[in-house]
């Protein structure tokens, strides 16, 4: 049977960004501001995706569930964040740094899969267009779905029973602006090689080995799009995966900086700035990256039919 380590620290003080007064409203305001419309355009895109029928496709299924994991993985951190700027105790219960820790950890793991999900849809469309409809079809979309939460999950049970065999006896200040597992194990009283060498070998799983077979699935993507005849169709066939290049490009660099080094071991500034662009920027510009200049979700939400 599992058991826990006692611990005495009931609660844990979460450094932040800054200690600046002026800056941290400044913060709160933009980060309310982008938060707030980060919520409005993920919620639009869900909303327009169900009612709208030419977007019941598989490209915005996963979207969808991109932008449910976004609402939900901002929601986990950008609130109490934003309290924090306002308050002069930046403390959190040690129930609730796990709990948000889990969620995140869940969050971030899925939408690597998810990511991952939307690379073989685009190759399919491009690579195999014919039989677009035939590969992929809904109950292997739903599958590629459901798949991708179970391992964001299974990746955040493992990280977080590893995490609370610890003991944390002593200092509670955590030197981030969320529960995030570098820096809560900084504080841990025992040894954490075991729970650093588990996040080094869950990254390859979770995070290096979606991000390898989305560079072999682009790698036959480019092939494909380069014997295009005409320069009309290879912008049209590019313009199709520039929004998913962009938000992997954005996600994957900041989690490899942040988990793939295994002798790391304290929590810096640069540290904080790149936890903050994949758990909080990364989801609050996917829903814009991803319909700024979609013409299929623009035509939905003003009521057009696309043009063919």
């Amino acid at each position: 049977m599992l058991t826990w380590n006692y611990t005495r620290v009931h609660e844990f003080i979460l450094v932040g960004l800054t200690s600046r007064q002026d800056v941290q409203i400044a913060l709160f305001v933009i980060f309310l501001i982008c938060y707030l419309a980060s919520l409005v355009v993920n919620i639009l895109i869900i909303s327009i995706s169900r009612i709208s029928p030419h977007l019941h496709t598989p490209m915005y299924l996963f979207l969808s569930n991109l932008s449910f994991l976004d609402i939900w993985f901002t929601s986990s951190i950008v609130p109490k964040m934003l309290i924090h700027f306002l308050s002069v105790k930046k403390s959190i219960s040690f129930n609730g740094c796990f709990a948000q820790l889990f969620i995140s950890l869940c969050l971030g793991g899925t939408e690597c899969y998810l990511l991952l999900a939307m690379a073989y849809d685009r190759y399919v469309a491009i690579c195999s267009p014919l039989h677009y409809t035939t590969i992929m079809h809904p109950v292997l979309c739903i599958k590629m779905a459901i798949g991708s939460w179970i391992g964001g999950l299974v990746n955040s049970l493992i990280h977080t029973i590893f995490a609370l065999q610890l003991s944390f006896c002593g200092p509670n200040i955590i030197n981030s602006f969320f529960c995030d597992v570098p820096a809560v194990l900084e504080l841990a009283c025992t040894d954490t090689s075991l729970n650093k060498m588990v996040i080094f070998f869950c990254t390859i799983f979770i995070v290096m080995l979606p991000c390898f077979l989305i560079l072999i699935t682009y790698c036959y993507i480019i092939s494909s799009i380069l014997n295009i005849s005409t320069s009309v169709g290879r912008k049209k066939a590019f313009s199709t995966c520039a929004s998913h290049i962009t938000v992997v490009t954005l996600f994957y660099g900041t989690i490899i900086f942040m988990y793939m080094r295994p002798g790391h071991s304290h929590v810096t500034d640069q540290d904080k700035m790149a936890t903050l662009f994949y758990s909080v920027v990364t989801p609050m510009l996917n829903p814009f990256i991803y319909t700024l200049r979609n013409q299929d979700v623009k035509a939905a939400v003003w009521g057009r039919k696309k043009k063919v």
